[in-house]
């Protein structure tokens, strides 16, 4: 008589290596190490090694023409630094970086109490201030390059109509070493603003509505609250935000490179389109990564301090 006809469930037997494979899924600590390693194999390959590469390369004599490869110490990085371009390369990467996040920081505090209201359009402002972070770099840099070209710019055309200029007036935005620094201010500081925007506004919306309630009651005014209940409860936040900034724009060369070339006569050169002209245009591939690796440090030391200021002024 069969199991079905007698009422009763015939047994299911598992294989071992079923059960194996099953036990292998539910463990939490092999869940996690499948889910981080594409991660950690990203940052192997497309970070580790060009980083280990660098370093290798700014200690030794290799260029684009040979397949010399020795060991050379610090040569290369006192050849880099002797170089009469070095210095202003350097500052020129502070100053663009400084002023384009101090600018950043000031309009992502402002605009994230201007998105955290209830007005009608938000989405419409809310798309218009994240259209730059979802704008690839490459292609934001070609539209402002046409923007502030010398025959196309709408700029002078502006300029024009509203009496800056004079008669005969021109505009060359790209063409003089000031307004070229400040162009790539301006570009370095549209292309950051989305990105802090959103963590500024992420901080502002986790700030516990009873503090301001209990302020208001109190009959704290808008300022006062501003100054001295928002404001210090987002500074950690916008420490962080800023440290974001500082990276990209610290480590970017895509905008020198496409808006101004490092031009002109250098003007506009920062450490990663200067590293980039040393090792690949000019064939100097060892100066090019210690001019590179300058970089490092500098981000490191930068990191540490925000991030230690941040968890301070959480801690308060």
């Amino acid at each position: 008589m069969s199991a079905i006809e007698t009422g009763s469930a015939a047994p299911i037997t598992t294989q071992p290596g079923t059960r194996r494979k099953r036990r292998l899924r539910d463990r939490d600590g092999m869940l996690g190490s499948a889910m981080l390693l594409p991660a950690v194999a990203y940052l192997i390959f497309f970070v580790g090694y060009p980083l280990v590469l660098a370093i290798m390369y700014a200690f030794s004599n290799v260029t684009v023409g040979s397949s010399k490869f020795d060991f050379v110490g610090l040569q290369t990085f006192s050849t880099a630094i002797h170089d009469p371009n070095f210095p202003g390369v350097v500052a020129h990467t502070f100053i663009i970086t400084g002023i384009s996040q101090a600018i950043v920081i000031v309009l992502c505090t402002v605009l994230a109490f201007v998105l955290a209201a209830d007005f009608h359009g938000k989405w419409f402002v809310r798309f218009l201030v994240l259209m730059p972070w979802t704008t690839p770099v490459a292609l934001g840099a070609i539209i402002w390059l046409w923007m502030l070209d010398s025959i196309f710019t709408p700029f002078d055309w502006f300029a024009q109509h509203l009496g800056i200029l004079g008669p005969g007036g021109h505009l060359n935005m790209l063409g003089h070493a000031g307004l070229a620094t400040g162009s790539v201010i301006a570009v370095q500081a549209w292309r950051t603003l989305p990105l802090a925007t959103v963590i500024v506004l992420a901080g502002l919306s986790s700030i516990p509505r009873d503090i301001e309630e209990q302020s208001e009651v109190d009959g704290a005014g808008f300022w006062r609250r501003l100054f001295g209940i928002q404001l210090p409860m987002l500074a950690p936040i916008i420490l962080v935000a800023l440290l974001f900034g500082i990276v990209f724009t610290f480590s970017d060369m895509a905008v020198v490179f496409i808006l101004t070339g490092g031009g002109p006569g250098d003007a506009t050169q920062v450490l990663a389109s200067w590293a980039f002209y040393k090792g690949i245009n000019g064939g100097n591939l060892s100066v090019g990564a210690a001019d590179a690796l300058f970089m490092f440090p500098v981000l490191l030391g930068l990191a540490a301090v925000v991030l230690t200021m941040a968890s301070r002024r959480r801690g308060d």
